[in-house]
């Protein structure tokens, strides 16, 4: 567990894929897509760069996702759901939370960029990375794993 992981968090793309996030996301070992995805080829262009975990989120229909997800990567514990309204999560994702007990909450919705950790679980939210729209900030994140630290940055899209 000591290789160093390198992890592409994404959501909010609504049918549109920035050409700067294959950039952005060169060398990452996973991505997680938070909802939003838009038309399944989203995925899709993803999973050229790297394996994809993504969820559904309150605009997708038509796309063969879960509404959670949870997995693994370089021994931490993630999970994977659109909507996490903090501090008091809904009560079917709290509960999960409680059970699962990850290291690692990835969600979207809000289109802001946002970190927090609670009870020693981070909360991530890697902002809104659709098509441009005024004075809304687009943004990816990044997560880097190696033994037992945990880092992340935000990376704008909008240079």
């Amino acid at each position: 567990m000591s290789k160093h992981f390198k992890i592409g968090v994404i959501s909010d793309t609504h049918g549109f894929l920035d050409p700067q996030v294959k950039k952005l996301f060169r060398g990452v070992d996973h991505i997680l897509h938070a909802g939003d995805i838009g038309p399944p080829h989203i995925v899709m262009e993803l999973e050229e760069i790297a394996p994809v975990t993504a969820v559904m989120g309150n605009t997708d229909f038509d796309i063969d996702v879960r509404e959670t997800e949870s997995v693994t990567l370089s021994g931490r514990n993630i999970l994977v759901h659109h909507i996490v309204s903090l501090p008091t999560p809904a009560p079917a994702i709290r509960d999960r939370i409680i059970s699962t007990r990850p290291d690692l909450v990835v969600f979207g919705h809000t289109h802001q960029a946002f970190s927090q950790t609670l009870n020693h679980t981070l909360y991530l939210n890697p902002g809104y990375s659709g098509r441009r729209k005024m004075h809304t900030r687009r943004s990816v994140a990044i997560v880097e794993i190696s033994g037992d630290k945990t880092d992340f940055s935000f990376l704008s899209l909008d240079s």
